[in-house]
């Protein structure tokens, strides 16, 4: 499947649905739960009803990415197996949602009855702020204090997924925020899944120019749809502000979901 044929500008969006899956990614499960719950508001708001499968495991992408096909296939059946309805599937991540949309087909090339199935369930695959301005064509007041942000969007969101758009239109639609430009916005921030626990010292290096850029743009705190991303950034910057003896984190982060739910709902920040 070519790249050009899952991006935003060559999708047909449905109108928005009853149901809906959530796919709450391993992060979200393990680190930010908050991301996952805020999504869920976020949708419920809507009028649309959210099934949350326990049974979901990962999307496969750490195996796939490290060369290891047959336990990526095996990870990705358990989905195939799992959302059964067709409903679509909200992915709070645009690296896992990439990793279900645009690979999935190709682990079960091999099997066309399995490969069918994985197309089929790939064309349901919706990162969540895709899902939230082309489906639900979100819009909802600013509740919040006037602030100062900056997007950073993943590798995978940004080049498979073209999420970086739709998140900065959500940003963009906040009237009280503004949203401001690091330098090299398209560069990685060096987390990569496995490659940051493969590579630490470069993944350090290249953390550390991301933080740099994003402080430099005079940005508040930092807001991403991609855990793996936040957490990596966020977490470099409070190593440097534990050496420095800040007691204050110098660049809070926060997942898109929490972003807009807080400054949508009476949470308002």
């Amino acid at each position: 499947m070519p790249a050009e044929s899952i991006t935003p500008s060559a999708r047909r969006y449905p109108p928005k649905p009853a149901d809906v899956y959530l796919f709450s990614t391993c992060l979200i499960d393990q680190f930010t739960p908050q991301a996952g719950l805020d999504t869920v508001r976020l949708l419920e708001r809507e009028g649309i009803t959210v099934h949350f499968l326990e049974q979901q495991t990962c999307c496969g992408q750490p195996a796939h990415s490290s060369g290891f096909p047959e336990e990526a296939r095996a990870v990705a059946l358990q989905q195939l197996n799992l959302f059964t309805e067709s409903w679509p599937i909200v992915v709070p991540s645009g690296s896992c949602g990439g990793m279900m949309r645009l690979h999935y087909p190709h682990l079960f090339a091999a099997d066309p009855v399995l490969q069918a199935r994985a197309t089929a369930l790939a064309e349901r695959v919706y990162e969540l702020s895709e899902f939230l301005v082309h489906v639900v064509n979100f819009s909802h007041e600013d509740l919040g204090n006037l602030c100062t942000v900056a997007l950073h969007t993943s590798c995978h969101a940004r080049r498979e997924m073209g999420s970086h758009e739709t998140s900065a239109a959500l940003l963009d639609s906040l009237t009280r925020v503004n949203v401001v430009q690091q330098a090299r916005v398209e560069e990685c921030c060096g987390f990569g899944g496995t490659f940051a626990m493969r590579y630490p010292d470069i993944s350090e290096a290249i953390v550390t120019d991301k933080v740099a850029s994003i402080k430099g743009s005079g940005a508040e705190c930092v807001v991403s749809a991609d855990c793996g991303c936040l957490l990596n950034i966020t977490g470099r910057s409070a190593k440097q502000d534990e050496i420095a003896g800040l007691k204050t984190a110098s660049l809070p982060g926060e997942h898109l979901a929490s972003f807009l739910w807080k400054r949508t709902s009476a949470q308002g920040t």
